[in-house]
């Protein structure tokens, strides 16, 4: 009978610790006003990096997380902001459905392009996955492969 109790707990525990839950955060959106062409999706490993698409954010602790930036744009008008439709995922894919709306009130004439951060923990990593970027008609417009 403690046979079967210890091994009935043991396949407990095994059933538990693969049903973990990966939480992707959408930690900021905003604007980037460094000059480039086109939609970008990028992966981000330290804070460097961020800086060089623009975008100025502290707290993200690369030792742990890495982030992914969606880049939509160029606008002339400061204004538009990233609607992300869905986000799915499996071992070798990454699919983000998103597309730009205008805002009612245009703002400063100024080239801009909007983003969208992610931050995700490293354990979920996979080198050579696929990450990309499509409209809701299924359009692809970005992507990279994680390296």
């Amino acid at each position: 009978m403690k046979w079967g109790l210890w091994l009935a707990g043991g396949l407990l525990l095994l059933i538990l610790a693969g049903c973990r839950d990966i939480r992707v955060r959408t930690y900021a959106q905003g604007f980037s006003f460094v000059p480039a062409t086109g939609p970008q999706i990028t992966v981000i490993r330290s804070a460097g990096e961020m800086e060089r698409l623009g975008i100025d954010l502290r707290g993200i602790d690369y030792r742990h997380v890495f982030a992914v930036v969606l880049l939509m744009g160029p606008h002339d008008v400061e204004g538009f902001h990233q609607v992300i439709v869905s986000i799915k995922a499996n071992d070798t894919r990454v699919r983000v459905v998103a597309f730009e709306q205008p805002s009612d009130k245009p703002g400063v004439d100024r080239p801009n392009r909007s983003y969208t951060v992610w931050v995700i923990p490293n354990l979920v990593y996979r080198p050579g996955a696929q990450v990309q970027a499509v409209t809701p008609d299924g359009a692809p417009f970005a992507s990279t492969t994680l390296p």
